[in-house]
């Protein structure tokens, strides 16, 4: 008996299918020890020794394969072909020799592109040992990213309160966005004109030229910046006579792009489908493991974290032959296109995401498979399909025409573009995240000398516009531009950027949030080298030459290190009340926005002599008048226009009061009245703002209907009692004495009628009640072993799992979508064992956890856990009392070299 390890359950089963009974086929459920989240785990003074924890879950399962190996001949193992694959493999034999679970079984390491049965049985062919060099740099990589989480995030938490967390690659991706905003806030507009004049041939066909000289000069874009000059050319055109000068064409060809990397493909999906990143990979790992067809399972695309342009030979024979059937001959090349990989590291560059069989075309597939899976796939296939059909054919024509007004002499161009032959633009054209179509215009025949007559003319006001914000799929393509992170590594990236809170999505472009600006504002004042693009990138190269055995990894790891702890050093002596000034400064002109009377931004709104400045506070940073405790004024750090202050919408009909909507410092909000129009102990009224509506668009009629919330609908038939109908923290809702229900798409909160809230609140009580009302449901993933049905959900703090009252944060490596049910039960088991919710028979049966230590050759050799424990409580600081005088935090007092371990839920594995 031969036993195959591969990841997942269901490549398990797929591949048990291929190999038969010979072969015992098991998953180990992706990666089956990591670093615990405490510090310690890498020992920077030993040579950065690593401690390995056996995940809870995986002890169960990794002793299932110890059995299974009794008796057995071989093993073999076959995760992915890259190096987290690599490294999964590497646990489980050192895990599996840890436990003397080898006798004298033969140990081989294949990999295979597909889950196909060809492509499984002929890797079975060519076994080979697990690379060294591939678990190394995977090895440094976990390193450096649990160095400088478990280093940066408790230095960001003492200085900065409300922050979250800091990461090797996702505060430089984090930077990206910022600066971008940085880029927008600073721009300013630039006016230009532009003159179009519309011209006819003697035979009446008509084309658009544009102004491009003028006495022998050449007119640029920006060239005619006021309407002074636009009219003096405005006459000169009119006046004039036209004569074609030259006409040109010129052959060109398109060449069809390569098929998709993991990049690529995750830009493509967003333009053309609508496909975060995350989401993009989640069903490309379905598609990879594969579906149902004629009875069998089989994958339908190769393995999709790929830096690799080139295909397989035979894929590209059959895709001739597609080509042929389906565009006929002329659309197959004389010989087949290669495409040469730009990846830095040839230990990744696998062969490109193609489809397993070109056979199966999106239409035949489409019935197999849910709608998502069925677009992805079809943009896949035509990718393919298209990297290797003949190029189009094009001729470019440009015409260039002399206008002579009395002495002056201008010129205009006109240029259009012919397609001869459409080649692979009869399948399929890159989607563009400018949005704008190359010009396709056919001129009209024309000749030298040949005078032409002036039918209109346009003069048009244009403005510079700033450069737009990232979308996914253009921060992605940035990122690999500059070499940061690696393909494997964006989607979960972007998804930890926003469940942080540091960046948000909107319109498909992505803005840089207040919290997210302040983390890169202090990193760049205070590690600015570690957020710098070309020291990441350098940094990435240094990783690749460790998995091409160029270089030790430990002394990458040194090298980086002692640099990195020295600046972390430096900055325990930093008072939090200086890091806030520098802060203040270098965000002065997002925070503090120029007033419309010519004022000083930075004085208070309220008491008139008190100075905003940037304050910290258990939420985060935010702006306070220097007069406090006097003077309470507070708002959020962003001041644009009228939504960042106060502001009077009028007068209430009923009591005469002014309504107003103001800004605290946990956001804007509306009031009636002042403290002053109430009596003693009293307090104005107020009223939040619905999500998903800007301040600057409250106008009185709606302020006054907020301000009337909540209301009473009328009384339920049933008890008498009153249902009301109000807005609250998880949006707009009814409620009947404890019974809470939300309003569907289409309820209005203003004026919904009793039969309708009597429906919503008798559908909440059938389905039972829920912990708080609004929770997210959740996803169900299965049952837990004794505590019932596990399920994800979103939180307040982010995603987590939970079943039977136990919750547990999901790490940042994961998200609600990629988690798995074995993944979410060992972490349930984990927060139980930890004294987490109220179940206490979930510690008891949860096996205790192996924690090794690797040495020097990678060999892991035990250490009791206790020892570990122990380590980090002597690194604990004895005081955390705040010094309120100096006005800093309890970090600021911390013993050098002294930095608190985070949460598993906001540090470690960032990126």
């Amino acid at each position: 008996m031969n036993i195959v390890i591969v990841e997942s359950p269901a490549k398990a089963k797929t591949i048990n299918k291929y190999l038969g009974t010979s072969y015992e086929v098991l998953a180990s459920f992706g990666h089956v020890r990591d670093l615990p989240a405490k510090n310690g785990s890498v020992d920077p003074d030993a040579n950065f020794q690593m401690i390995w924890e056996v995940d809870p879950k995986a002890a169960g399962r990794l002793n299932d394969i110890a059995k299974s190996l009794k008796g057995a001949d071989k093993l073999i193992l076959a995760t992915d072909p890259d190096r987290e694959g690599e490294a999964i493999s590497w646990h489980v034999l050192e895990v599996l020799k840890q436990k003397r679970a080898l006798k004298d079984q033969k140990i081989e390491r294949v990999v295979f592109n597909a889950i196909t049965k060809q492509a499984v049985t002929e890797a079975m062919k060519s076994p080979r040992q697990i690379d060294g060099a591939l678990v190394d740099a995977y090895m440094a990589r976990r390193a450096l990213d649990y160095l400088v989480g478990f280093t940066l995030s408790p230095v960001l938490w003492r200085k900065l309160p409300g922050a979250r967390s800091a990461g090797r690659v996702q505060s430089v991706a984090l930077r990206l966005v910022c600066d971008r905003e940085l880029e927008i806030e600073k721009f300013v507009p630039r006016e230009y004109w532009s003159l179009v004049t519309t011209l006819a041939t003697p035979r009446g066909e008509t084309f658009d030229a544009r102004l491009v000289g003028a006495d022998g000069k050449k007119i640029q874009r920006l060239d005619i910046g006021n309407g002074a000059e636009a009219e003096d050319f405005r006459k000169a055109i009119e006046a004039a006579n036209f004569t074609v000068s030259t006409v040109e064409a010129k052959p060109a060809r398109r060449n069809p792009q390569a098929p998709f990397t993991t990049s690529t493909l995750q830009q493509e999906a967003s333009r053309k489908l609508g496909f975060a990143p995350a989401h993009t990979m989640r069903i490309a790992q379905r598609l990879y493991e594969g579906i149902d067809v004629g009875g069998e399972t089989t994958g339908l695309i190769t393995y999709m974290r790929t830096d690799g342009v080139q295909i397989d030979g035979s894929a590209i024979t059959q895709a001739r032959k597609v080509i042929g059937e389906d565009y006929g001959h002329a659309y197959v090349p004389e010989a087949p296109r290669q495409y040469q990989t730009k990846a830095k590291n040839a230990q990744e560059a696998h062969e490109a995401i193609r489809p397993t069989d070109l056979s199966r075309r999106p239409s035949d597939m489409k019935r197999r498979l849910d709608a998502d899976q069925a677009r992805l796939y079809e943009l896949i296939w035509i990718r393919t399909i298209a990297s290797q059909m003949e190029s189009a054919e094009l001729e470019r024509t440009t015409v260039d025409i002399a206008a002579r007004a009395g002495a002056r002499t201008l010129e205009l161009r006109a240029s259009g573009q012919v397609v001869k032959f459409d080649g692979f633009l009869a399948l399929y054209q890159e989607g563009r995240d400018d949005e704008e179509d190359e010009d396709s215009r056919r001129l009209p025949a024309m000749s030298e000398g040949e005078a032409l007559r002036r039918e209109n003319l346009s003069v048009t006001q244009h403005f510079t516009e700033p450069p737009p914000r990232f979308s996914e799929a253009s921060l992605v393509k940035r990122m690999e531009e500059l070499g940061i992170g690696r393909p494997s590594t964006y989607a979960s990236i972007l998804q930890v950027l926003k469940d942080r809170g540091y960046v948000k999505l909107e319109k498909k472009r992505l803005y840089g949030e207040d919290k997210g600006r302040v983390v890169i504002a202090f990193l760049e004042n205070f590690f600015a080298r570690y957020v710098e693009y070309d020291f990441t990138a350098n940094l990435e190269e240094q990783l690749d030459r460790i998995s091409n055995n160029e270089v030790s990894w430990q002394q990458v790891l040194k090298d980086f290190w002692d640099d990195f702890i020295g600046v972390v050093n430096e900055i325990k002596d930093v008072r939090v009340s200086e890091v806030l000034d520098v802060l203040d400064n270098m965000l002065g002109p997002h925070i503090y926005a120029p007033r419309e009377d010519g004022g000083d931004p930075r004085q208070c709104p309220t008491c008139g002599t008190g100075r905003l400045n940037l304050k910290a506070g258990k939420f985060g940073a935010f702006v306070g008048c220097s007069n406090y405790p006097e003077c309470r004024h507070t708002r959020p750090l962003a001041a644009d226009g009228e939504a960042g202050g106060d502001r009077v919408l009028g007068k209430d009909p009923e009591s005469g009061l002014d309504v107003a909507v103001k800004s605290g410092r946990f956001g804007p909000y509306i009031q009636l009245g002042e403290a002053s129009d109430y009596g003693e102990g009293e307090k104005p009224k107020r009223a939040g703002i619905p999500k998903n509506t800007s301040p600057a668009d409250i106008e009185l009629d709606l302020a006054v209907k907020l301000l009337s919330l909540p209301r009473e609908i009328g009384k339920h038939p049933e008890t008498g009692e009153p249902i009301t109908a109000g807005i609250g923290r998880f949006g707009p809702f009814v409620r009947h004495e404890k019974t809470y229900a939300s309003l569907e798409a289409g309820d209005e909160v203003f004026d919904i009628g009793l039969n309708r809230a009597v429906t919503l609140i008798a559908e909440k009580v059938a389905k039972g009640p829920s912990r708080r009302f609004g929770a997210d449901p959740g996803k169900p993933l299965g049952d837990h072993p004794t505590l019932g049905p596990v399920a994800v959900k979103s939180g307040r703090y982010g995603a987590y799992v939970t079943a039977g009252g136990v919750n547990a944060t999901i790490p940042s490596d994961k998200t609600q979508d990629t988690i798995t049910l074995p993944e979410a039960i060992a972490l349930i088991d984990e927060r139980a064992a930890k004294g987490g919710g109220k179940p206490k028979r979930a510690a008891k049966k949860a096996k205790p956890a192996q924690t090794e230590k690797a040495g020097k050759d990678g060999a892991a050799t035990k250490k009791p856990a206790k020892k570990a424990a122990s380590k980090q409580a002597s690194t604990k600081p004895k005081s955390e009392a705040v010094s309120k005088a100096r006005g800093s935090i309890a970090a600021a007092k911390a013993p050098p070299n002294t930095v608190k371990a985070p949460t598993k839920k906001s540090a470690g594995k960032n990126g």
